[in-house]
């Protein structure tokens, strides 16, 4: 479908890519992987064609369609939601155009038998025939059911889009290129605006779509749920491994020792040979060997080892000072922005040493609470009483906002430093990998990787004990999040984190605070505990328990669901009830299989340890089987009731 051949990029002296090949095959899901800086999104940007190579080519095929989402887009301010939606639908609309003027132009005619009126009809039912084939019947339920799944209701659709702030407008870009269907999505991370639900949905989708999908991005769960191959970028080389990321992570490290093993044994050899050939070069009796093993050094195809990228994050938060007890008091806290109530009546507390979540859909109040623990935004319900000597450390998402363009990264930490800390300045830049001139590079130049690793190196400056952190893994490479992540684990302050990367909160956080429908709920326990609680609960129809029963458009005062409840609920039901079917089906398959083992077995002479294996294989999968069979019989009781 789309062929990458010996593509090199080169910029100076310094080369990106060095003569890189791979295809990318229809129906691929291929994950695109490599630090900070490997040229990733510049690979991206190659294939759409808004950069050309130093040498080589990129062929696609002619019926390809191309879907790009970059890291940063703008989106019109002139129309609505639903609106700006639709133009995913450009060429269904002129047909649409064209089937109402032809429809017009026919009735108005009575010259039956002509050409020009038989030409008309056959136009009107080409156009018809384009239209349905294009999904004109079922665009209104496909923009419904996209925008609903990125985390819209129903009340954005006729909102102005000036109205939604950047990571709303970048799942509006997502909506019209998911349903623009092309044959490929190029995604360059699209996890970054997300919140938790919308990332599993999209998970889904792109699961089962028909195209292929190639996508950057350093959420490693979502690269494993979405992603059959990986592609590796490291030092202007590919690497190209048909496994999804936890895999190749495996993979490589084997891969990587073989080589290493391969290599000293090869050098070994060699050593001892130019040992032989120096030894005995002058002696006439050991001339011919000497030849020979000189003839042997020359005909060798020398082993090569990949140079491998050692760059890495060098994270140690200085040791928190002695706060009191209960960092943080919230009592009965709300936030209202004019008529729009965000949320109300968050009740919960704060101890030294805890790590939290804050969790939930965007524009649920995640940010807001954050922005007000560190006073820069007062609730207009309730208080927030900061516990004794709380020193507080914040990363803030909108770090471009935060950080003066013009400056050099040396002048962004140099102006906030004081005292003594000013004369290591080079050595925490450095660990930020921060380097040589890397320090006089001016911020505007910086990519979104480099700008969180200097945000980030900002809050090395103070002994914080009270870090909050809004998404701090945005645009972090997986090992950077992986030594940011063990940094955190090992502070002894209190951290508070927003974020919606699942592995980086997994074993991090012991306590999630969920933000949703106005309300705060706390779980005691981690991010899949949570999530397994909210997919039960979502299944109850949280929703409709949660909220004040009142009239709406969706509910009566008698709580009774609505049309459109009933229909989701149904579909659920059939869903639940279509896994559970398939479940069964596949366990009795693998019965039969394990039962015809037993069978041989019982009548065997001797033994055979690949039978055994195959026999071990199935019944481990028998056993996930009978895991995942009660788990859906569990939920389809329980939405049943």
């Amino acid at each position: 479908m789309i062929s990458l051949d010996n593509l090199s990029i080169s910029y100076g002296g310094w080369t990106l890519f060095d003569g890189i090949s791979f295809m990318i095959n229809p129906k691929d899901r291929i994950g695109l992987v490599g630090k900070n800086g490997a040229g990733k999104t510049t690979l991206l940007r190659v294939i759409t064609g808004e950069q050309q190579p130093t040498e080589g080519a990129v062929t696609i095929n002619g019926e390809c369609t191309i879907g790009y989402l970059p890291q940063q887009m703008r989106v019109a301010d002139t129309t609505t939601l639903v609106a700006e939606t639709a133009k995913a639908f450009d060429e269904v609309l002129r047909i649409e155009a064209d089937i109402e003027r032809l429809t017009t132009e026919i009735a108005s005619r009575t010259d039956y038998e002509t050409e020009e009126y038989a030409e008309l009809i056959h136009r009107l039912n080409d156009a018809n025939d384009r239209y349905h084939i294009l999904g004109g019947d079922t665009r209104e339920a496909d923009i419904e059911r996209t925008l609903l799944g990125l985390g819209f209701k129903r009340t954005d659709f006729e909102r102005p889009t000036r109205e939604f702030s950047g990571g709303w407008r970048m799942r509006i870009e997502l909506a019209k290129l998911l349903l623009r269907r092309p044959s490929i999505f190029l995604l360059d991370e699209p996890t970054n605006h997300l919140d938790i639900e919308s990332i599993q949905w999209l998970e889904e989708y792109l699961k089962n779509y028909n195209g292929a999908v190639l996508l950057i991005s350093h959420d490693r769960a979502f690269l494993d749920n979405v992603t059959t191959r990986t592609v590796e970028l490291s030092l202007g080389k590919i690497y190209d491994y048909k496994v999804p990321y936890s895999k190749y992570v495996v993979l490589r490290a084997e891969r990587r020792e073989q080589q290493m093993a391969a290599y000293e044994n090869q050098q070994r050899m060699i050593e001892k040979t130019e040992e032989f050939i120096e030894k005995f070069r002058y002696k006439p009796t050991k001339s011919n060997q000497v030849q020979s093993r000189i003839k042997q050094l020359e005909k060798i195809d020398r082993i090569e080892v990949d140079e491998e990228d050692l760059s890495r994050l060098n994270i140690k938060f200085p040791p928190a000072p002695r706060s009191g007890q209960i960092v943080a008091d919230i009592k009965g806290v709300g936030k209202a922005f004019g008529p729009k109530r965000v949320f109300s009546n968050a009740e919960f507390t704060i101890e030294r040493g805890q790590k939290i979540a804050l969790v939930g859909r965007n524009g649920e109040g995640k940010t807001t609470l954050a922005r007000m623990l560190i006073g820069e935004l007062e609730p207009t319900e309730g208080e927030i009483k900061i516990g004794a000597n709380v020193n507080i450390g914040y990363y803030a998402q909108n770090q471009d906002d935060l950080m003066d363009g013009e400056f050099t990264v040396f002048d962004t930490l140099d102006r906030v430093a004081v005292g003594d800390i000013r004369t290591r300045l080079r050595d925490i830049l450095g660990a930020f990998l921060f380097r040589g001139e890397d320090i006089d590079k001016k911020v505007k130049v910086l990519s979104g990787g480099e700008r969180s690793r200097l945000a980030m190196a900002r809050l090395m400056l103070e002994p914080y004990n009270l870090l909050v952190l809004d998404e701090p893994t945005n645009h972090m490479d997986m090992r950077s999040k992986d030594i940011l992540k063990n940094a955190l684990q090992k502070y002894d302050g209190t951290v508070v984190v927003v974020s919606h990367d699942r592995e980086f909160l997994d074993g991090l956080v012991d306590r999630i605070y969920e933000f949703r429908d106005g309300g705060v709920r706390e779980y005691l326990g981690d991010i899949w505990y949570f999530l397994e609680k909210r997919k039960v609960e979502s299944l109850q129809e949280i929703e409709r328990h949660d909220k004040p029963v009142a009239k709406t458009e969706e509910t009566t005062n008698s709580g009774k669901l609505s049309y459109e409840q009933k229909k989701e609920q149904e579909k659920l039901l059939r869903k639940l009830r279509k896994t559970v079917e398939t479940i069964e089906a596949e366990l009795a398959d693998v019965e039969r299989e394990i039962a015809a083992y037993d069978a041989r077995f019982a009548i065997a002479t001797e033994y055979n340890a690949d039978d055994y294996t195959k026999y071990n294989v199935l019944k481990e999968r028998y056993d996930h089987l009978m895991h995942e069979w009660e788990k859906a019989v569990y939920e389809l009781e329980i939405s049943s009731e």
